[in-house]
């Protein structure tokens, strides 16, 4: 073996570098994880936006505990659950629109490639089978496997597999702190924006189109980034006239991250398919969901009658049991009031300590997702140089401080820009948000003057 690559791996893992090491996780408390050497850091970005109910929680361990005692796996070409179906229920009773169907898979990626093969069979189904263009947004990202990277509009993530990517398209994100003009209203740059997609389907025609997908508040690729007053209502009556499907993807900024149960709920729409994961089932087991409107299921109905696609751990019923107690726990304990206050306490938090500060540019978000975009100049917007790695070393200096927040590059192109994403546990208090502001401001100025330091 290498000499250097053995003296980097003392672990037969492969993680996600080679080159770092990292510590062992060992236990979790409420909005703490503790490592092997008993370091303590608060989990300010809920891992990558899913650990919603924090670690530990009693009531999802002992529906776990209750669900494996009774039955640990059983295949869904040949049974249902009780766990799968009463989650099902659950999701459908609170979901936005007319959704009738949920579909079970284990992870946001899952959900996105099920999504999108529902849309497409949809249309064959309906005798329609030239449809074949999905429509997405650049500065997006939607999942790691091809088909979801494909559509998915982050180009420092596209760009490796871009070869054996199929095709797709693609507009501009909505994203008003660099594309709004100085004389252009909230509403109308939204719907300067969303009639892109108008022209995008107009030019490949509507009948060759099968949906648009969109990250209702997008997560780690912008940061945060809210939709434009009217904007989705403006892409629900584009879609709407011209015969196309809207896949809505709260993969992360969904099941109660902003304040509401479903982002969607703020902008007055329904989608035709919504993916959702990540604080679905809170990080206690992998699972993720497909929600289908009764009008995309009738088309199945009245035709095949079955979906073509399938995974070996779809429906799993220990999934289904941990994630139906993390949405039940949610509306007992009346958790969503709780983002929504602590969300503004944070956002205002922020603002005193980093509203003025030279280099940040903008602070953003809804709820318990917030996102901070730092910037080398604040009047011009312009970023610092990708070689500085600013949001790495912001990483850095936050675990070290005891800290975990979620830093990304390339927030204007997919190769400049640096932003902060902050997705605290729903269960934060107001003596961790003071705890969050103070230890992230400090590990932002330290990663400051360490750039400015370093030569490029």
């Amino acid at each position: 073996m290498n000499d250097a690559l053995q003296s980097s791996t003392a672990s037969h893992v492969l993680h996600r570098s080679l080159r770092q090491n990292y510590p062992t996780a060992v236990r979790g408390e409420g909005v703490y994880l503790i490592d092997k050497g008993g370091h303590r850091y608060l989990d300010a970005s809920s891992g990558a936006a899913v650990s919603c109910l924090g670690h530990s929680h009693p009531a999802v361990l002992a529906a776990m505990r209750g669900q494996l005692d009774r039955l640990e796996y059983a295949h869904t070409s040949f049974f249902t659950t009780d766990a799968a179906e009463a989650l099902g229920d659950e999701l459908i009773a609170h979901a936005p629109g007319e959704m009738s169907h949920v579909y079970f898979v284990s992870g946001g990626s899952e959900g996105i490639e099920a999504a999108l093969k529902l849309a497409r069979q949809y249309f064959v189904e309906r005798g329609e089978p030239n449809r074949r263009h999905f429509i997405a947004r650049w500065q997006s990202y939607h999942g790691n496997t091809l088909g979801a990277l494909a559509i998915g509009g982050n180009a420092w993530r596209r760009g490796m597999f871009a070869p054996i990517l199929a095709p797709s398209q693609h507009i501009a994100p909505c994203y008003a702190y660099r594309g709004q003009r100085p004389d252009e209203t909230s509403e109308l740059y939204g719907r300067r924006m969303a009639d892109e997609l108008d022209a995008k389907i107009v030019e490949l025609g509507p009948e060759n189109v099968i949906a648009f997908v969109a990250e209702t508040v997008v997560g780690a690729t912008l940061g945060a980034v809210e939709p434009a007053p009217g904007y989705f209502k403006r892409i629900r009556e584009i879609c709407d006239r011209h015969g196309v499907l809207l896949i809505l993807d709260e993969v992360m900024c969904g099941m109660g991250r902003c304040g509401t149960l479903h982002a969607v709920e703020a902008e007055g729409i329904a989608p035709d398919l919504m993916v959702l994961a990540k604080g679905l089932g809170g990080g206690y087991a992998p699972i993720g969901a497909v929600l289908a409107s009764a009008g995309v299921m009738e088309a199945f109905d009245r035709g095949s009658g079955m979906f073509m696609h399938g995974h070996t751990y779809m429906g799993h019923p220990l999934a289904c049991a941990a994630a139906l107690a993390v949405q039940r726990t949610l509306r007992e304990q009346n958790l969503l009031e709780n983002v929504r206050t602590q969300g503004k306490r944070l956002r205002a938090r922020l603002a005193t300590r980093l509203g003025d500060h030279p280099h940040v540019g903008d602070i953003r978000g809804r709820g318990l997702f917030c996102g901070i975009e730092l910037v080398a100049d604040r009047a011009s917007k312009a970023p610092f140089d990708p070689a500085s790695r600013l949001h790495s070393r912001i990483k850095s200096e936050a675990m070290q401080r005891g800290l975990l927040v979620y830093p990304m590059g390339g927030t204007v192109d997919g190769r400049s820009g640096d932003h902060v994403l902050i997705a605290p546990p729903f269960i934060i208090e107001e003596r961790h948000i003071d705890e969050i502001v103070d230890k992230l401001g400090a590990a932002i100025d330290a990663a400051l003057s360490a750039a400015t330091q370093t030569p490029a």
